[in-house]
């Protein structure tokens, strides 16, 4: 049985216990303390982002992020006041750093697109784009993934990176788009008097912009038909309806004319082979 003298007590208090106690006692004080500064920090931080009216996916992503490496100095400094060599712990996170970034690459890369596109924002969410091979309205931009329904109403989720290095076309960015029609008239038939069916036909639908006035012309001389384009300016979200509404009224207001809309035809001789 090993025999203490109160000397030896004491001095191991001394060197040991006391020494120690001050050191446990300051790293919970750094760490406690830097938990409420890292929390009114990050705080600051979100409000001051909110000035700059960024979408708040971006804010909330970079208050995370921020968050967290914030958290990381507080338990290094807290660390370092138990005496223990953060030098190496350094080392240590940079190198599994290193091979969870080469792991996940892929993530990473959805990763940064997703930071770049709430950051540029070429679209938002209500807005029908066309990106990733695929088309729809945006439900919500998240840090990996963009989340779309499409026109029947099927969720479709797409990696941030697809998109970001495909084109994005955005239908709902303008207030105003232009609808693009064809209609073939039969070689026959007056051209003056079908291109003035068709005036008639979009002025009389009240959605249709003034400025810019539509276009009505010849577009092309095609083999059986002669093609007029139609293109009238329409608020963005009349678009589908002006369009379907049009070409039905054009179809019954050409007929009502006595316009022929041709259709391709194929004629077929037969030759007889005598024996």
């Amino acid at each position: 049985m090993l025999d203490f003298s109160q000397d030896d007590m004491n001095t191991l208090v001394e060197t040991y216990v006391i020494p120690w106690g001050i050191n446990i006692a300051m790293a919970l004080a750094v760490f406690i303390i830097g938990l409420f500064v890292v929390g009114i920090l990050v705080k600051l931080l979100g409000k001051a982002l909110k000035r700059t009216k960024l979408d708040n996916i971006l804010i909330e992503f970079v208050q995370a992020i921020a968050k967290a490496l914030l958290l990381i100095f507080v338990i290094l400094a807290a660390l370092d006041q138990l005496g223990v060599d953060t030098t190496s712990f350094i080392a240590v996170l940079g190198a599994a750093g290193l091979a969870i970034g080469l792991a996940l690459q892929g993530s990473l890369q959805n990763f940064a697109a997703g930071f770049m596109l709430l950051m540029n924002r070429p679209f938002t969410s209500g807005d029908y784009v066309e990106a990733g091979g695929t088309a729809g309205v945006v439900v919500t931009i998240g840090i990996f993934t963009t989340i779309l329904t499409s026109p029947d109403n099927k969720e479709v989720i797409v990696p941030n990176g697809l998109i970001y290095n495909d084109h994005i076309t955005n239908y709902s960015k303008r207030p105003t788009r232009r609808v693009d029609m064809v209609f073939g008239i039969s070689y026959g038939d007056d051209l003056r008097k079908a291109k003035e069916v068709m005036r008639k036909v979009v002025e009389a639908d009240d959605r249709v912009l003034a400025d810019p006035p539509p276009t009505i012309a010849v577009n092309e001389l095609a083999d059986s038909s002669v093609n007029f384009v139609v293109r009238p300016w329409v608020n963005t979200a009349d678009y589908w309806a002006v369009k379907w509404d049009i070409t039905e009224k054009m179809k019954l207001a050409l007929d009502e004319a006595g316009i022929t809309i041709p259709f391709p035809q194929m004629d077929v001789h037969m030759q007889k082979v005598e024996n």
